[in-house]
């Protein structure tokens, strides 16, 4: 079964919010559509700010709006938001420890055909960096909701990247969200998948496929990339032994080389190896075909935990 995009799904809890509480402002820079957020806009139009092509003054406001006691979503697309306005997330939001909840739209590689200039895999890069703000990159509708909601009433500078293709359900009626705590789908004894946002699916279907051929694999969401889940990390290291990273985003500076470093510094031993966008040019395509080309497809993570085992 199919669900809704993420970013739907993140339109839809927010307008939720905003009817039980008229304190919560949507503030976007020339996202209404691209946000998913015009109906946002015709239901509570007094609760919505648009501020044009201009993420700096976005992020701005949004702090100004969060330092009055706004609940404040401030939304533009992930490759701008955290390129242009670095500087205000950083001065603004993080230092001036601002509530402001950044939502990147169109994360990773979901612009697709639009080439590197629209691709955000640095995000979670830059971000790790600042002091202060918490990071969430939800992998299904459950998470986004979750993660919507959390944020609103956690009081401090939180971002969240959200991709727009339909995503399925990964989680049975019951399961807990909480931020700082990755979330297990699969418990393995061979090899473990710790994986974010929209790669979580492949790499649920990529440990069923292993499953066929007698290898049982884990998986693990790490829907926080900031603060990192570390007991998670060291016990399933532990537990399996070989580790596979998968997310939307560089090798360089993600979840891989964050738990890497946690691994290393608790000396646990395991293969381990990165699944991401390489440090090169990156190919044109839709989302799945440039998946497909780096390998987090079912097919290339499966091959992958073959060769990690040997």
């Amino acid at each position: 079964m199919t669900g809704r995009a993420n970013l739907q799904v993140f339109a839809d809890t927010v307008l939720q919010l905003a009817r039980m509480d008229g304190n919560v402002l949507v503030v976007t820079s020339d996202s209404r559509g691209s946000g998913k957020l015009v109906e946002f806009g015709r239901q509570c139009p007094g609760q919505i700010v648009e501020v044009g092509i201009a993420e700096q003054n976005l992020v701005g406001i949004a702090a100004g709006l969060a330092s009055v006691g706004k609940t404040v979503y401030a939304v533009s697309p992930a490759s701008f938001l955290t390129a242009r306005a670095l500087e205000q997330i950083k001065n603004d939001v993080c230092y001036s420890d601002r509530p402001v909840n950044l939502i990147g739209i169109s994360a990773g590689v979901s612009y697709g055909a639009l080439g590197s200039t629209h691709h955000s895999l640095h995000d979670v890069a830059a971000l790790r960096a600042l002091h202060n703000i918490v990071i969430l990159a939800p992998a299904d509708n459950f998470e986004t909701a979750e993660a919507v909601r959390q944020a609103a009433s956690l009081s401090k500078p939180v971002y969240i990247r959200l991709g727009k293709r339909p995503m399925e359900p990964l989680h049975k009626a019951g399961t807990r969200f909480r931020i700082g705590k990755a979330i297990q789908l699969r418990r393995g004894q061979d090899l473990v998948f710790f994986a974010s946002g929209e790669t979580v699916a492949r790499a649920a279907d990529a440990a069923d496929q292993l499953a066929r051929d007698g290898i049982n694999a884990g998986v693990l969401s790490f829907h926080t990339l900031k603060p990192l889940d570390q007991e998670a990390i060291r016990r399933e290291a532990r537990r399996c032994g070989a580790v596979i990273t998968v997310e939307e985003h560089s090798v360089c500076g993600g979840l891989g080389e964050a738990c890497a470093a946690v691994l290393l510094e608790a000396g646990v031993g395991a293969r381990f190896k990165i699944i991401g966008l390489p440090d090169e040019e990156t190919v044109t395509g839709s989302q799945l075909e440039i998946y497909d080309h780096y390998g987090i497809s079912v097919r290339g993570l499966a091959g992958t935990a073959r060769r990690l085992l040997g």
